[in-house]
């Protein structure tokens, strides 16, 4: 059976934004959210996967030195891409595209925000990935380092449910959950272990 614990990145420099790709650092206690998160499973991982934004791969490659075990940084499970909001705030989207994100973050589905990737497009890659990954590393137990959005498409995914769902899943910094793969089964086992991290 593999097993894939999911971790979400902690807080960034600068507050709450729609990111996408742009690379701004942790805060400090961003980074130690997620020293805790990993020290609680450390001893169960044989295997990192990382998005390759800094937010993520700087602690999981760190993490991965001193386990000594391997990290793989992987651009498909990067966050999504949004285009001409990357890097605006929530007030400053909402001002500039009057409307638009009221109904994204109600149901996104089939939408596209201005130059970006679409949900649908980013649930192909995950899912694309996560077979592959299935495939390639049966029986390992996987630690993944990844992003809200590409995070919670994920485990939409695994659930079979519609894209829509991704907006009923919280996910606070340094949120863990894990998944299962086993004789073709997808399963979640549990969902958000960090339930008090509400930022």
């Amino acid at each position: 059976m593999l097993t894939m614990d999911l971790l979400r990145h902690g807080a960034l420099q600068g507050g709450v934004k729609y990111r996408g790709h742009v690379d701004d650092p942790l805060t400090l206690e961003g980074r130690s959210r997620m020293d805790k998160a990993w020290a609680e499973i450390k001893g169960n991982i044989n295997l990192i996967i990382s998005s390759p934004l800094s937010r993520c791969a700087e602690p999981a490659l760190d993490w991965a030195r001193q386990s000594d075990i391997e990290c793989i940084i992987e651009p498909r499970v990067r966050e999504m891409y949004y285009g001409d909001w990357e890097g605006k705030t929530i007030p400053e989207i909402q001002q500039q595209y009057p409307g638009i994100l009221e109904q994204w973050r109600s149901n996104p589905e089939g939408m596209r925000p201005p130059g970006g990737e679409s949900p649908e497009e980013l649930r192909q890659r995950i899912a694309e990935w996560w077979t592959e990954t299935c495939i390639e590393y049966d029986e390992r137990q996987i630690l993944l380092v990844s992003h809200s959005g590409a995070l919670r498409m994920l485990i939409a995914h695994i659930l079979a449910a519609p894209i829509a769902s991704t907006r009923h899943l919280e996910m606070p910094y340094a949120c863990r959950s894990r998944l299962s793969y086993h004789n073709g089964k997808n399963s979640l086992l549990f969902h958000n272990s960090n339930p008090l991290a509400s930022e």
